[in-house]
């Protein structure tokens, strides 16, 4: 059950909006020339208020932060995590700005407006307040708004005219919610409906927190997919390893285990890698990758952990074959990822992502296009691949054959 409290409308139902935005203007007002205001502001927003003052945010400044130039503002999309959700979300959330009177946004993680959809002339309005894709509406940057505050609260919000600390976005209202990685409890990012501020409903917050949940619920059930595709693999792996062993994924949560007291995930380390680590609760460990995740196996301290062996196979069906201590398992890349491992086993030292792009494309400049597949890539191969520069992991020892 969530501890998060139930979210928390600006406007009441059947409550005046102009009466009411009278009220926190004076509220507002009072509060900023440091006088004994009114009324009290909500807590969410007095919490909020303090927060940005503290940071240096001016109640007459715009944003501080440089908007992302189009590379960035792509690799920031590709990285977030909320692509895959980006379809769902803009259609359970469509009904409200159909009608022109309010926009849909969705920001990262770290406030980053990476997609916004609504009709143009309400696009514009957003465009001056700098309302933009690539802007930052953290709340370090632009004060209380529905994004940061989201963000920096951790629950669904609504805020309403003069609630936002900068006096420039009184006009507006804006709900966001927050949307949890159900794989490492970390925000990913908001869904926020925003426009001018008669425009406000005491409903649209819980539909945006609601759409929220179920973006959640799509993130889990892939999830459990995954776990379910990487238990498959392990199953013969498991049935021919010597010792206690855990199959688990990128992030810890075990698929499959042998030999083993059952539990749902393990501590890796930070930045996990081919080879013998301490694992908090299991002592030392030595991790084979597997795809879409690890092969945990409880070491033998009489033994030295053993190394990958990976054969890049060529021909009409391109095949990675992957062996080591624990057991042997296939993947069968598409064509464009078989050159691109093809390039890195030409290239130990490294490639950067415009190295990549060059050599993959002809064009050094598709370096996102370059990022991307290499992504792709990682979730099948991701224990075999480092990143910075893109390479072969250490530890793993690859030939190649046509």
């Amino acid at each position: 059950m969530s501890l998060t409290p139930p979210p928390e409308p600006a406007l009441a139902a059947g409550d005046d909006p102009r009466a009411y935005a009278a009220v926190l203007h004076a509220v507002y007002d009072a509060s900023m020339a440091g006088e004994k205001p009114p009324a009290r502001p909500r807590s969410v927003i007095g919490e909020s208020w303090d927060r940005v003052r503290q940071a240096g945010v001016r109640p007459d400044a715009d944003t501080t932060d440089p908007v992302l130039d189009v590379v960035d503002l792509q690799e920031r999309r590709t990285t977030s995590g909320l692509r895959e959700l980006l379809t769902p979300l803009m259609a359970h959330l469509d009904t409200l700005i159909v009608d022109g009177e309010n926009i849909l946004v969705v920001a990262d993680a770290g406030g980053r407006v990476l997609w916004r959809n609504g009709v143009n002339r309400v696009l514009h309005r957003a465009d001056r307040l700098g309302f933009t894709e690539g802007a930052s509406w953290a709340e370090r940057s632009v004060g209380t708004n529905a994004i940061g505050t989201a963000l920096a609260s951790g629950r669904a919000v609504q805020v309403f005219s003069a609630e936002h600390f900068v006096r420039s976005h009184h006009e507006w209202t804006c709900a966001g919610a927050p949307i949890h990685d159900p794989r490492t409890g970390g925000v990913l990012g908001v869904i926020d409906v925003s426009g001018p501020a008669a425009t406000i409903h005491p409903t649209t917050l819980a539909l945006v927190d609601t759409v929220a949940k179920l973006a959640e619920s799509t993130l889990r059930e892939a999830h459990r997919a995954r776990l379910d595709e990487l238990r498959a693999v392990a199953a013969p792996i498991l049935a021919r390893a010597a010792g206690p062993a855990f199959a688990v994924d990128s992030y810890g949560w075990v698929a499959a285990l042998d030999g083993v007291d059952p539990r749902t995930r393990l501590p890796l380390p930070r930045l996990p890698a081919t080879g013998r680590h301490h694992l908090t609760g299991i002592g030392d460990c030595d991790l084979e990758p597997m795809p879409g995740g690890w092969l945990v196996r409880v070491a033998d301290p009489d033994t030295a952990p053993g190394r990958v062996q990976v054969e890049l196979l060529g021909g009409d069906e391109p095949l990675v074959r992957v062996s080591s201590a624990g057991g042997t398992w296939v993947h069968r890349p598409s064509p464009r990822h078989a050159q691109l491992l093809r390039l890195l086993a030409d290239h130990p030292a490294g490639l950067s992502a415009a190295q990549v792009a060059e050599l993959l494309f002809g064009n050094p400049e598709q370096r996102i296009t370059a990022r991307s597949e290499m992504s792709r890539l990682r979730k099948h191969l991701g224990g075999l691949l480092a990143a910075n520069p893109y390479r072969f992991a250490e530890g793993v020892v690859v030939t190649s054959a046509d």
